[in-house]
């Protein structure tokens, strides 16, 4: 598999179980987690893409539905969200691999506006 590859399918295990920590309240899946080295240099527009890739995952699994259908619900999703966060949100991203909780908060706004399910 390709690095990309590869970190694109870390990126979606990072958001399943980001999602069961939001859902309990916890960081306890993040404690041990290290993110992705390329995230502090690689352009925003890559965050977006990875944060789409990530939706599609989660997404896929929740309603069980095909990822390729998910392109456009998800796309609306990343790009609302990017746009959404300011430098410090972004920068936390960077540094950690997930959202702080004001990003969260954006993100689960733009999940609602993109008629996405939220994770329970």
């Amino acid at each position: 598999m390709t690095t990309r590859r590869l970190s694109l399918i870390a990126a979606g295990l990072l958001s399943l179980a980001a999602t069961a920590a939001l859902a309990s309240g916890s960081s306890a899946p993040f404690d041990q987690y290290q993110p992705d080295p390329a995230l502090r240099t690689v352009p925003k527009a890559n965050l977006e893409g990875r944060v789409r890739h990530a939706c599609a995952v989660v997404q896929a699994r929740i309603t069980n539905a095909p990822e390729a259908s998910l392109e456009r619900p998800c796309g609306c999703y990343a790009k609302q969200t990017m746009r959404s966060l300011d430098e410090s949100e972004i920068e936390a991203y960077r540094a950690t691999g997930y959202f702080n909780d004001s990003a969260r908060a954006k993100a689960l706004n733009a999940l609602d506006s993109c008629k996405l399910q939220r994770p329970v």
